[in-house]
């Protein structure tokens, strides 16, 4: 099953036009069009996920009052404590320095 797409025509920075350009070349999209096509789609997605949480924050706000800027705070340091790192790697401790002529 085929969409029907409908022509439109739009005024884009240079640069953008070149990356997009880039992109096809590389492989990564199969016409300049379809990337443009997935870069408007990825905004709306986008876009709905932000309406969808600044609906759900005002839904809690008004059940259980406005978030503080201290429950934020507060809430972001909890957050750290218990985060992990899930790509790359985390710095080692550097290792003690031996002196010369030190006994093993």
């Amino acid at each position: 099953m085929r969409t029907v797409k409908a022509r439109l025509t739009v005024t884009v920075e240079p640069n953008l036009v070149r990356a997009g350009h880039e992109a096809v070349a590389a492989g990564d999209a199969e016409s300049l069009s379809a990337w443009v096509n997935l870069a408007l789609a990825d905004r709306a997605a986008r876009d709905r996920r932000l309406r969808a949480l600044g609906e759900a924050i005002s839904a809690y706000e008004a059940e259980f009052g406005v978030i503080t800027t201290k429950e934020l705070a507060d809430q972001e340091r909890s957050d750290r404590l218990v985060a992990r790192v899930v790509r790359g790697t985390s710095p080692r401790p550097p290792k003690p320095r031996r002196r010369r002529g030190a006994a093993a």
